[in-house]
């Protein structure tokens, strides 16, 4: 019950949150891209986790906390923390005063690829039973080199970027890409310092750096 009251909180608190930075600002409802924005993060959201609270409650736990012991970590946090109010608020002000127009067409594409990133999420989460928010070697782990894995090393990490980085032009936005592009250094940051967790801590990391040679994009990094 306690795992399923803070599953409840911090979803509710996080759809408000959000609400409030997308439609305060804009100063209407009438936010079409918001709306459409609040559906396409939220719904899947909230099936993902009725599925992890009934098939893999430890996993729900996990992905709860974000209790970050490495410094590096925090810092990225910190950075993310900073990038998407920024880029909620720029936004909502951009379709508030009309400084950049998105069409129709690129909505819809940006749209598509935030669900390709989701459904990649959610295939990551199933075959990674160790998949914590915070970068730590928890007992008992093991390296997972199948599936996605078997194509790049952190593919958490590049679903979120198909998720995150086409965000702006889903509320119709081009002023907003500014603030969102930052996250791409800041996941570098992160995956860099992972790596370094991962390879001195989890038994046949190193290995498994050598047969996976990308860490995000297959032939580039």
């Amino acid at each position: 019950m306690k795992l399923l009251f803070d599953a409840l909180v911090k979803f509710i608190l996080g759809l408000i949150l959000v609400g409030v930075l997308l439609f305060l600002p804009a100063g209407t409802l009438l936010y079409g891209g918001a709306w459409l924005f609040l559906a396409l993060l939220f719904i899947p959201m909230c099936v993902m986790g009725i599925v992890l609270f009934i098939k893999a409650p430890e996993l729900l736990k996990k992905r709860l906390n974000n209790k970050e012991k490495e410094k590096a970590q925090r810092g990225v946090i910190a950075l993310s923390g900073l990038i998407f109010p920024v880029g909620f608020i720029l936004s909502a002000l951009d379709f508030r005063f009309s400084w950049s127009r998105v069409p129709v067409w690129l909505t819809v594409t940006a749209s598509v690829l935030f669900l390709i990133g989701y459904a990649a999420y959610a295939e990551v989460m199933r075959e990674n039973a160790y998949l914590s928010r915070t970068v730590e070697v928890q007992e008992g782990q093991k390296v997972v080199s199948t599936g996605l894995y078997g194509i790049v090393r952190h593919p958490m990490y590049l679903a979120t970027l198909f998720m995150f980085l086409p965000l702006p032009l889903i509320l119709g936005s081009l002023w907003g890409l500014i603030p969102f592009s930052l996250y791409v250094p800041a996941t570098v940051i992160r995956i860099l310092n992972e790596e370094k967790v991962l390879s001195e801590g989890l038994e046949g990391y190193a290995e498994y750096t050598k047969k996976v040679k990308y860490r995000l994009l297959p032939f580039i990094w």
